[in-house]
């Protein structure tokens, strides 16, 4: 494949470790582990085995036939959000969680933004008996509060990050700081963001969604390719994830979608590639959102796992080297989107996947065209800010 990462863990000029000296045994114990079990017999069949039967995939390629009369083409729905615990959050945290097993780690740390990752997180320590601890900006505790009482009850500790725009970004630094003090935690990563391995690692465990795309293609239309594949972005796992079997496959379109908030020109935004630069967050040379003393600035969305300031060090090659298309969809689009998918179809998505789904009303298809929408999460958790919404009209 051309879009793979180099050992020092760069695609192209993006990725890498710049980490403290504290953390790099960690780093590479982590890149050790993940070199002698990801590919042996045992572990495909144990990760398999949870994928299949705990969280139930396949997860369905649905023809969605409403939005395709609107569309003028085949609009295919990749059903993440049934996944157990609602979302795509769930493939990478078991694939982890059995690494950090073998490793011999007894608590997982975690930072999440709209919960999906913490709760998906809380599940499988909850199954596999380890200690949990999970980070989340005070912003998001507030926005998000059905996930927050799902963690709780499978036996998370929830701690909340009061700095900064206390949010994802605030979350995540608050992780790995605790992780620098308390070297001996297995920190899971949400995203493919992160020093080296875990940008690779998260996609390869990701890679399973596109991997089903292929086959259920193949079954449903003949042929394994797509036209288009449309996801959200914001680390951006669930984009890699959705694009990482078709990354060499010039013939398909892939279009990332960021968060544009109240507009690209607004100071209320978290589209990254529309308004970044080169830098580096969270141990990983990137895109992200930067004034000229390279200060981060506060990224903000309506959708919490979204609202983070950098994308993965993938995504940011992706562009650079024009393989992906980055679209953006602002809070009202993805709103309407939202209702528009609840509406005609009977799903009500995450606010994070009706960005993904915005795309749509902004693009031209081929009556023949196969567009593939990751729809990486369902819309339980964002109830109260639908139903605010609606009461704001």
């Amino acid at each position: 494949m051309k879009f793979t990462i180099d050992k020092n863990g760069f695609y192209g000029d993006f990725g890498g470790a710049f980490i403290p000296e504290l953390l790099q045994y960690n780093c590479e114990e982590l890149q050790k582990a993940f070199d002698e079990y990801y590919l042996t017999e045992e572990f495909q069949q144990e990760f398999r085995s949870l994928l299949k039967d705990y969280v139930g995939r396949p997860s369905p390629l649905y023809y969605a036939p409403n939005l395709s009369r609107r569309y003028g083409a085949h609009i295919l729905l990749k059903r993440e959000d049934l996944n157990h615990t609602g979302a795509h959050k769930i493939n990478n945290t078991i694939g982890q969680a059995l690494l950090a097993k073998r490793m011999g780690k007894k608590k997982l740390l975690a930072e999440t933004g709209a919960g999906q990752h913490g709760v998906a997180t809380a599940t499988i320590c909850a199954l596999l008996g380890l200690e949990c601890t999970v980070f989340m900006g005070e912003v998001d505790i507030a926005r998000q509060a059905p996930n927050v009482a799902r963690m709780k009850m499978l036996g998370a500790e929830v701690l909340a990050a009061t700095s900064g725009s206390k949010t994802l970004k605030d979350a995540t630094n608050e992780a790995i700081r605790y992780w620098i003090n308390n070297p001996e935690t297995y920190y899971l990563i949400g995203s493919v963001v992160g020093p080296h391995p875990y940008p690779a690692m998260v996609a390869e465990f990701q890679s399973v969604i596109s991997e089903e795309i292929r086959s259920q293609l193949q079954e449903k239309y003949q042929q394994e390719m797509p036209d288009y594949v449309i996801a959200c972005v914001g680390g951006g796992s669930n984009a890699a994830g959705a694009f990482y079997h078709f990354l060499d496959d010039d013939q398909v379109q892939l279009i990332a979608v960021e968060a544009a908030g109240k507009g690209i020109d607004t100071d209320e935004t978290a589209a990254t590639i529309q308004r970044g630069s080169e830098g580096i967050i969270h141990g990983s040379r990137t895109l992200l959102m930067q004034d000229d003393d390279g200060q981060i600035i506060e990224p903000y969305s309506i959708s919490a796992g979204l609202d983070y300031p950098g994308i993965g060090p993938l995504h940011a090659h992706l562009h650079k080297t024009g393989r992906a298309r980055f679209e953006n969809a602002t809070d009202e689009e993805a709103l309407a989107a939202a209702f528009l998918l609840t509406q005609t179809e009977g799903i009500i998505p995450a606010l994070e996947s009706a960005h993904a789904l915005a795309a749509l009303e902004k693009m031209t298809f081929k009556k023949d065209d196969l567009v593939v929408v990751n729809l990486s999460g369902r819309g339980d958790k964002d109830m109260a800010t639908y139903q605010q919404y609606h009461q704001k009209e």
